[in-house]
């Protein structure tokens, strides 16, 4: 897909099918996919090029990877 909206997708999963997820997450955005992907884990989002960070609706921080 040209964009994938991803919401929690390691929610309830152990850290291995966790990792399998964002493995697969990764290979779609190599081949060239834009992933959207809302999480409460920082482990995983640390993974994004982008992260925005919201607070009761409001953006509170944008910013882009070193």
């Amino acid at each position: 897909p040209a964009i994938l909206l991803a919401d929690e997708p390691t929610g309830n999963l152990d850290s291995r099918n966790g990792e399998a997820v964002m493995q697969l997450l990764r290979e779609l955005h190599q081949g060239g996919a834009t992933i959207c992907m809302v999480t409460h884990d920082e482990r995983f989002a640390q993974h994004a090029d982008r992260t925005v960070h919201l607070f009761d609706g409001q953006i509170v921080e944008d910013r882009m990877a070193a």
